[in-house]
């Protein structure tokens, strides 16, 4: 299994086919080729996880390769809409699946609210951090701090996803007052900051599903986020602590003035990210994605400890502020 030593030493790969790119490799090698030169060469001992952005040209023997280091590999459209997911699927730790498919609705229910606590906690901390506030969000993360009181109360899941949903509301209308928020409407791509969330939120995602494999979790089995076909409820569910850091970044991102408008184009009542424009902000995404890699590493090994019942507290995790 994989130690928090060898996987600070591993690293994320994100690779665009602006131009025809073909992968292969050599020598225990990743080589990435562009009219036949070599740009780069990475060795797969030091790979986690890869993105492939658009049309890629890749072997079987590369594919299996993959396999072998535990590297996974996901395939995303243009639009950044991944299409498929290519990983060592394994049956070996039949224990912990065992308990994920045993557990009853009351304990589901007891670690959904730990896990909504603490992404309430970090939106918290969020808040606070902002350096000058208005009346509104002085009243507001008094009202988040009442919310958060009551969740341990919590006897069903309706309840739960009500708390969760009023504090989200509260956070996003305050947190991005000043760059001028109107409303979290997921995959509408309404504006820029939606946009820019469903994308960033989407790379998180499989950023936390790839450490769920690490363990050999079953991801489709969630805990908070109910069974659906074909969803990956678990990675959804401990996505939820996470989500400040994009949070954080695209705030960040508007208050140093990397974000422009003209980057963007809208059609179809909806705005995209032209292809040619998107390396720029998937360098801003991934700089704070790796700046919190260790502590998600150490969160999800501490999951599964605490999912085992090998210790008894629920991991944490707290945004930088």
């Amino acid at each position: 299994m994989l130690q928090l030593p060898d996987f600070d030493e591993k690293q994320i790969i994100f690779i665009e086919s602006f131009d025809t790119k073909n992968i292969n490799f050599e020598n225990e090698n990743l080589t990435i080729k562009e009219e036949g030169i070599i740009k780069n060469k990475i060795s797969l001992f030091k790979i986690f996880a890869i993105f492939l952005i658009w049309e890629t040209t890749i072997t079987s023997v590369l594919i299996r390769k993959f396999q072998e280091y535990w590297i996974t590999l996901v395939m995303m459209k243009k639009n950044f809409t991944p299409y498929l997911v290519i990983w060592n699927e394994t049956e070996w730790n039949y224990v912990l699946r065992k308990k994920q498919y045993e557990k009853t609705e009351e304990e589901m229910l007891e670690i959904a609210k730990s896990i909504i606590k603490l992404k309430t906690h970090n939106q918290l901390e969020l808040l606070k951090a902002i350096r000058e506030k208005d009346l509104d969000i002085k009243w507001d993360i008094t009202k988040i701090n009442g919310i958060i009181t009551k969740i341990d109360s919590v006897d069903n899941y309706e309840s739960l996803l009500g708390y969760e949903w009023n504090v989200s509301k509260l956070f996003f209308t305050n947190y991005f007052k000043k760059i001028g928020w109107y409303k979290r409407a997921p995959r509408t791509k309404m504006d820029i900051k939606n946009l820019l969330l469903d994308i960033w939120y989407t790379y998180l995602f499989h950023f936390i599903e790839a450490l769920l494999r690490l363990y050999w979790f079953d991801n489709y089995y969630g805990v908070y986020h109910r069974t659906w076909y074909a969803r990956k409820s678990l990675a959804l569910d401990l996505m939820e602590p996470f989500r400040c850091i994009i949070d954080k970044a695209v705030l960040k991102a508007y208050n140093l003035w990397q974000i422009n408008e003209k980057d963007f184009k809208f059609q179809n009542w909806q705005y995209i990210l032209p292809w040619e424009n998107s390396r720029k902000y998937n360098a801003i995404f991934f700089k704070e994605l790796l700046s919190y890699k260790k502590e998600m590493f150490i969160f999800i090994k501490d999951y599964y400890k605490y999912f085992m019942k090998w210790r008894n507290e629920f991991p944490k995790f707290k945004i930088n502020e």
